[in-house]
């Protein structure tokens, strides 16, 4: 079987952006599930977000990918994020 390293890896969303892929991409790799970006490069260095110009598609590895989305689907409440209070 010939596997190019692109089929090892899975698009798990897509941001309007970098700013918001790179929300994404932390929240993933804070669990431990590595992370690939995907985006034209035009979109960064004009900071365009016309006509999916701007857009970023996050990567997953294909075994991460069930427990990836899991992650993303949910949403917390802020009594249940580890916050220390000052």
């Amino acid at each position: 079987m010939n596997e190019t390293n692109e089929d090892l890896w899975e698009v798990i969303a897509t941001a309007a952006g970098m700013t918001q892929a790179n929300i994404i991409l932390g929240r993933l790799e804070s669990e431990g599930i590595p992370t690939q970006l995907r985006y034209e490069a035009a979109g960064t260095i004009y900071a365009i977000t016309v006509d999916g110009l701007g857009e970023v598609k996050i990567l997953v590895p294909v075994p991460d990918w069930e427990r990836a989305k899991e992650l993303l689907a949910r949403s917390y409440e802020d009594g249940e994020l580890p916050w220390e209070k000052l």
